[in-house]
C-alpha cells in the first residue's frame, strides 16, 4: 500500500517539473583558486587573442574526432577456453524403474543417478529386506558406484511413522 501512495506523489506532476529542469540556466564554470584567476586575468590583458582562440572550435582537431572508431572485443576468459577444450563425452542414459508416483513424464535417467523416487525404493527395499538388497545388488539395478551406494545407505533411512496404542487409559484428561 505503501508503494502505491509513493509512486503516486513520485510520478505527480512529472512532465512540469521536468520541463522546469530542463529550462534552468546550466551550471557555470567551476570557480578558479585566487591565485590563478589573478594570472589568468593578467594573461588575457596583454594577449587579448588568447579569449577569441579558447572559444574557437578547431575543425581540424573535430575532423580527427569523427575519424576515431573504437572496435573492442572482451577477452576470452580462461573458463571458457577450457569449457572448449574439454569435449564432452556422450552420456549414457537408462529407462527410470517403474511409473509410480508421476514418473511417466521422466523420460531418461544418467548413469550414476537416481530419481527421488528411486532413492526412496531402494532405501526401503533395504530396510525391509537387508539379506536380498545388499550394496551389490543395488549397484548392479541402478547402474551406481559402490561408494555412493555404501554412503546413501550408511546415511539416508527412510521416514517411518509408529503409532503406539494407549496402554493406560487414566492419561491426562482435558478438563
Amino acid at each position: 500500500m505503501g508503494a502505491l501512495v509513493i509512486r503516486g506523489i513520485r510520478n505527480f506532476n512529472v512532465e512540469n517539473r521536468a520541463e522546469r529542469e530542463i529550462s534552468k540556466i546550466k551550471p557555470s564554470l567551476a570557480p578558479r583558486h585566487p591565485s590563478t584567476s589573478n594570472l589568468l586575468q593578467e594573461q588575457i590583458s596583454h594577449y587579448p587573442e588568447i579569449k577569441g582562440e579558447i572559444a574557437r572550435k578547431d575543425d581540424k582537431l573535430l575532423s580527427f574526432l569523427k575519424d576515431v572508431y573504437v572496435d573492442s572485443k572482451d577477452p576470452v576468459s580462461s573458463l571458457q577456453v577450457k569449457a572448449a577444450e574439454t569435449c564432452q563425452e556422450p552420456k549414457e542414459f537408462r529407462l527410470p524403474k517403474g511409473h509410480q508416483f508421476g514418473m511417466i513424464n521422466m523420460k531418461s535417467i544418467p548413469k550414476g543417478k537416481i530419481s527421488v523416487v528411486e532413492a526412496l525404493t531402494l532405501l526401503n527395499n533395504h530396510k525391509l529386506y537387508p539379506e536380498t538388497w545388499t550394496a551389490e545388488k543395488i549397484v548392479q539395478e541402478y547402474q551406481l558406484e559402490k561408494k555412493d551406494v555404501n554412503s546413501l545407505l550408511k546415511y539416508f533411512v527412510t521416514f517411518e511413522v509408529k503409532i503406539f496404542p494407549p496402554e493406560d487409559k487414566k492419561a491426562i484428561q482435558s478438563k
